[in-house]
């Protein structure tokens, strides 16, 4: 193996262990998130507040944005992103109005 590939192969290896560890991040920052927006889904359906708030949600997909923005990832994703995490949220909500 050349000094270029062994070099190459450190990289990809460097760069994957990154990887691994903000998947890591992620997983454990979306139970945490989960777990606030399960403590609102119960404050909402004790006090039979629906289940989904547009104007929050609104607000929340343009500051995802602009942060992306400022991060340097695609806004579209992004926003893609907040609302899949929005509609799983309303979903468990939807469940605790039940």
């Amino acid at each position: 193996m050349s000094d270029d590939t062994e070099r190459a192969a450190q990289l990809l290896r460097e760069h994957r262990e990154s990887i691994d560890r903000l998947d890591a991040i992620l997983v454990y920052t979306l139970a945490e998130r989960f777990k606030h927006t399960q403590a609102v889904g119960k404050l909402k359906a004790e006090h039979a507040l629906p289940p989904s708030d547009p104007a929050r949600e609104g607000r929340q997909i343009e500051r995802l944005e602009w942060l992306a923005n400022e991060a340097d990832l695609d806004p579209e994703f992004a926003k893609k992103f907040l609302n899949f995490i929005i509609s799983e949220v309303i979903r468990h909500h939807e469940k605790l109005q039940n």
